[in-house]
């Protein structure tokens, strides 16, 4: 799946249209997280200090596709990546106008210097952006004379900037930036490849999320170890109560499926022998209460117990490759944090032993923010549900129109 990355094109005096992944949680026009702007930095700076004249497209959000909503510009985001170059772009990141294909985006496109950038306004203030629309995406394409996917977050749909812009422009150059390039090195590549013993932890609230990844990992991992309260659709299954726990009852027999499958394949797949349960899902109003094997009446589990927790960090220490996407419980809450943060620091004193260790985004990625452990492991995925469709074997036809390289 090696594609052509931007480092590899000339850019000097040409246009370089770059999807980037500029969807960051706001608070009243305030950025509340910059680290995916902050990831897009290095293929950002490697145009602009080539010479590249960059145009910069993302979407924010979901506003209704009918026009400019404020809650929902990427203004902000412009004046925060100004503010991350510095020297770097020539003058500001310009921000023309408050659509992405009006006079004032194209003129801006058009009058763009060498080592100059703009962010053009929210993609998805046009419902043609989501809908994949040929035209749409022309508009974009015929001011450009590179094209640059550096937003995994966003490969796994098909949406015009992701898909028609780069089929729009058949022999200019199609290029992936470093962020997707490297997304997909340690996806794909390790998963094709892993040092052993490979080693999943998979959590989250349902089974019916994480059903495809399953049945994908399960026949290349030597051990799956389940959390979360997915675990308690697969431990009524199993015949153990759950007292009041979140189960999928539709997804029971999935659940049996795919632990016979795991038995089958000599995939071991553990499950949580004790729990950390309240009366109520809330932090502080509840009776809170620690329950071995069954959870009683009245109880719904929220996150793993001590014997769980111990045991998961051993077979994690083990590891010669994990791959974890998805909490061990409501790590937001500090009564019930502690199993994720064990498992992550089993996986962060796997990684200094020489493990790859890889984040698939979503809360794993938040919750490795959040223990401080980020930068202790190999990698860190953007896309949430990028990564977890690249878990469950999918191609993406993002990646696939670009450049071979």
């Amino acid at each position: 799946m090696a594609k052509q990355t931007i480092d590899q094109v000339e850019v000097s005096g040409r246009r370089v249209l770059m999807r980037v992944d500029f969807n960051v949680p706001m608070d009243g026009g305030r950025i509340t997280d910059d680290r995916r702007i902050r990831m897009a930095l290095p293929s950002i700076e490697s145009v602009l200090k080539r010479g590249g004249r960059l145009i910069l497209i993302s979407h924010l959000g979901r506003p209704a596709g009918t026009g400019y909503e404020e809650a929902f510009t990427l203004e902000p985001c412009a004046r925060r990546l100004t503010q991350l170059l510095g020297d770097t772009v020539r003058g500001e990141v310009k921000f023309p106008s408050h659509d992405c294909i009006d006079g004032a985006a194209v003129a801006a496109m058009n009058m763009l210097a060498d080592g100059e950038a703009i962010l053009l306004e929210n993609l998805r203030f046009h419902k043609a952006e989501k809908k994949g629309d040929p035209d749409f995406a022309a508009r974009l394409a015929e001011h450009a004379d590179v094209y640059c996917n550096n937003a995994f977050g966003t490969c796994h749909r098909a949406d015009a900037s992701m898909v028609a812009v780069p089929r729009a422009m058949p022999g200019r150059p199609r290029v992936c930036g470093s962020l997707v390039e490297k997304e997909i090195r340690f996806l794909s590549d390790t998963l094709a490849d892993p040092d052993r013993p490979f080693v999943v932890v998979l959590g989250g609230a349902k089974v019916s999320d994480k059903l495809p990844a399953i049945e994908f990992l399960l026949q290349r991992a030597d051990a799956i170890l389940i959390g979360g309260a997915m675990a308690y659709t697969f431990l009524k299954a199993m015949g153990t109560k759950v007292g009041s726990s979140r189960v999928e009852e539709d997804r029971l027999e999935d659940a049996k499926r795919i632990v016979a499958a795991a038995k089958d394949k000599g995939c071991e797949l553990l499950l949580p022998t004790d729990h950390v349960c309240s009366t109520t899902f809330d932090e502080k109003t509840g009776d809170n209460k620690t329950f071995d094997g069954d959870i009683g009446d009245g109880y719904m589990g929220l996150d793993i117990g001590p014997a769980t927790r111990d045991r998961y960090s051993d077979v994690l220490r083990k590891a010669g490759t994990i791959v974890w996407n998805g909490p061990m419980g409501v790590f937001e809450w500090s009564l019930f944090a502690v199993g994720t943060k064990q498992v992550a620091k089993a996986i962060v004193e796997a990684t200094a032993q020489g493990a790859v260790s890889i984040v698939g985004g979503g809360d794993s990625a938040a919750a490795a923010e959040q223990f401080g452990v980020a930068d202790q492991l190999t990698h860190v995925s953007t896309g949430g549900g990028a990564s977890l469709e690249m878990l469950s074997g999918h191609r993406f036809e993002s990646v696939d129109v670009l450049d071979d390289a």
